[in-house]
């Protein structure tokens, strides 16, 4: 057995691997994200956008960061110093816990370990991805009221009620998923079921015709009513109203500079990838894609490819939205939540629930007569 081999038999060496190779990969996603962003809605505004620092302006996002970094950070003297520091940590914590129950690759082997391209794969990862974007809500309130200051605290108090209101609606919209999962996993409990590695490999289908087994294909209405919730629970553009500048000057983020306020920027692009990532997973077949024949050695990194290129063209939906849609007014968005979206995600689970239990048990009447 080679050293590499040994190493990678150790399960704390390549859970540390994991978590260093995810961390980096995020950062560097978040600058790319930030410099697309930049040059896709200029594009559409017909402007040129960065140009200047670096191969097509792309290290002008490097030096914004470098510049926040060694920036001075104020702190205002009404602020309620231990949650005014804790904020912009539990904004950022969340956004890279989600990411590491992702799989972003086909697993492979070094030697006789099977080495998976996700950092851990629970049985319960989609209760788990839940759970961490109810903690996001934390930070932005906390931030909010921490701040001492009036526009801080009606960006945490828009915050509150935009959060609670799109989470149920996602939350809801992910139970078919699981209900789908569910049913194609012969002789499995439920908890399998919401293992997002096993919901990945029970999109596979026949690429012979380009035909994917992708979950969107059956759950279409359950994409739109997550994707919609998913931009207002990373708080982006229409339903940008918890820091609305025209409003609230910055909103919850306002009494914030320097490398604390880098943690928020920092975590609402990570939350767009995220949720970008987890559409692409649940509902697009994550990695799965065809290979084109390639020999093997080129092969293994067609997965990563097909992930990423399924994730980034969400993520120019998000971008396309902002540079087209004008913010929504507050009651607009509670009326969208709360008597669009999570009536509707009601009546399709109820729908979705009765054809599946239809196609797995059959109807009553059909039971009692056999």
């Amino acid at each position: 057995m080679s050293l590499l081999e040994r190493l990678f038999a150790n399960i704390w060496f390549t859970g540390a691997v994991k978590v260093v190779a995810a961390f980096a990969l995020l950062l560097v996603v978040v600058i790319l994200l930030v410099w697309i962003e930049r040059k896709v809605v200029a594009d559409m505004q017909n402007r040129i956008g960065p140009n200047r620092a670096g191969p097509w302006g792309i290290l002008q996002t490097v030096a914004d960061g470098l510049k926040l970094l060694f920036k001075e950070s104020v702190i205002p003297r009404k602020v309620q110093l231990g949650v005014y520091l804790a904020a912009p940590i539990a904004a950022m914590v969340p956004a890279f816990l989600i990411f590491l129950v992702i799989p972003v690759g086909r697993p492979f082997h070094i030697g006789e370990t099977r080495v998976t391209l996700q950092v851990t794969d629970l049985n319960v990862a989609v209760l788990f991805v839940l759970a961490m974007s109810s903690l996001a809500v934390y930070a932005v309130v906390l931030g909010g009221w921490a701040s001492g200051s009036k526009y801080p605290l009606l960006g945490g108090i828009r915050a509150t009620a935009q959060m609670i209101s799109y989470e149920a609606a996602m939350g809801l919209a992910l139970v078919p998923v699981v209900l789908l999962a569910s049913a194609q996993s012969a002789g499995e409990t439920g908890l399998g079921a919401m293992s997002l590695s096993r919901i990945v490999d029970l999109q596979q289908g026949s690429f012979r015709w380009m035909i994917p087994g992708w979950f969107v294909f059956w759950l279409a209405p359950s994409f739109v009513i997550f994707f919609i919730a998913a931009i207002a629970e990373t708080n982006r553009a229409p339903f940008d109203l918890v820091e609305a500048e025209a409003e609230l000057v910055g909103g919850y983020h306002t009494e914030y500079s320097g490398f604390r306020f880098a943690l928020f920027y920092l975590a609402e692009y990570l939350n767009m990838f995220n949720v970008s990532a987890l559409a692409v997973t649940l509902f697009f077949g994550g990695w799965l894609g065809p290979d084109f024949g390639l020999p093997p050695w080129i092969a293994w990194v067609m997965p990563l490819f097909w992930f990423f290129l399924k994730t980034f063209i969400l993520v120019f939906v998000f971008v396309w939205i902002r540079a087209t849609l004008p913010r929504l007014r507050y009651d607009q968005l509670m009326n969208l939540g709360w008597k669009r979206l999570i009536p509707l995600s009601l009546v399709w689970l109820m729908v979705f629930a009765l054809v599946t239990a239809v196609r797995t048990w059959g109807w009553p009447w059909e039971r009692v007569a056999g």
